[in-house]
């Protein structure tokens, strides 16, 4: 039996979680979030004050973790931590609270890198959600598509060349007046929307590109963006047109993002897709890759919304898996704000 307490700090949620492998099967006997819901004031994450709530916050939210678990601090095994990547603030609080709860319990300490908890977070909702797949990994900071032919070997396919499909949320919800993280308010909007007023370009969609040239799967948001501003600043009723606008806007990042996806899968003959991140929570988005891939026969996993957004039930996992590879983490373990996923070709 291996208990695994994994702790998450990388923005502004301060998570921690128990994941007990006793069965064979990885199962979360506890989980807790504490978001960080001031940054909505700022309509933006703060990154000083998404440090200073960390170090409020990180303790309770490890006892409350223990408590509803029904377990004691001594019965931990592995602390396993996020280091990178993030918020350097931030991941300091999560890094060295777990560094002192190790040394002081004598358990070994694992380092974990985000995104690869992302990948890990569909298996503790669908054991089945195993490699080979494709990924696809959406959230404010990170857009990714990868193939993921084993545990610990990633391929990187393409990335976003500037802004990050949840950023493109955020920042499209703030020209239309709708509150922070945006994501979901986009998305509620646009169910109302007419398709047919507003259709945007589909970025770097160009039937003529090689598989060879990295723009084949790559992505970008920032002209989308933009063309997102233009329509606002034109609009002569926002109240009428936002609705529409957020329509328009949604649906050519979902093509966008589910093409790319296509692709990956085709060309890598995979069977199964991934997604992680907070946007994986975008219905919207689920249904249509489902939709596309299925002359693939393809199964499509997504995490439940808990386990989409930054949360230390994928840490733990993802945790636990660099443990059964005997990998420790030394006490003078540092975070970092962006570094390559371990394996990562």
């Amino acid at each position: 039996m291996t208990l695994v307490l994994g702790i998450e700090t990388s923005c502004d949620e301060t998570s921690a979680a128990l994941l007990d492998d006793a069965s064979g099967t990885p199962v979360l006997r506890s989980l807790v979030i504490f978001s960080q819901d001031i940054h909505r004031v700022f309509g933006g994450v703060v990154p000083e004050i998404a440090s200073r709530a960390h170090l409020t916050a990180i303790v309770p939210v490890v006892r409350q973790t223990l408590v509803d678990a029904s377990a004691d601090v001594s019965d931990i095994d592995v602390v396993a931590v996020t280091n990178a990547p993030g918020l350097v603030g931030a991941l300091l609080v999560g890094v060295n609270y777990a560094k002192g709860l190790a040394f002081g319990l004598g358990r070994p300490l694992v380092a974990v890198h985000h995104m690869e908890g992302h990948l890990f977070a569909a298996m503790l909702d669908d054991p089945n959600a195993q490699p080979p797949f494709t990924a696809l990994l959406v959230s404010g900071g990170h857009t990714l598509l990868m193939d993921v032919p084993e545990w610990g070997h990633y391929r990187l396919l393409g990335s976003t060349r500037d802004d990050a499909a949840g950023e493109a949320f955020d920042k499209v919800a703030k020209l239309l007046g709708l509150p922070y993280p945006g994501g979901r308010h986009v998305e509620a909007l646009a169910k109302e929307g007419d398709p047919s007023r507003f259709r945007f370009s589909r970025p770097m969609l160009s039937r003529t590109t090689p598989e060879t040239d990295r723009a084949y799967f790559d992505l970008s948001f920032s002209g989308l963006k933009t063309a997102v501003l233009n329509a606002v600043r034109a609009s002569d009723d926002l109240a009428r047109d936002a609705r529409d606008i957020a329509r328009g806007f949604q649906d050519a990042l979902i093509d966008t993002l589910v093409e790319k996806t296509y692709r990956a899968a085709r060309a890598h003959g995979r069977t199964r897709v991934v997604l992680g991140g907070g946007v994986a929570c975008n219905r919207t988005l689920a249904a249509a890759v489902r939709e596309r891939l299925e002359p693939l026969g393809a199964t499509v996993f997504t995490p439940s919304p808990r386990l989409a957004t930054d949360n230390a039930g994928m840490i733990a996992q993802a945790g636990l898996f660099r443990y059964t590879l005997g990998e420790r983490a030394p006490l003078d373990l540092s975070a970092h704000a962006s570094a390559p996923l371990p394996g990562q070709v």
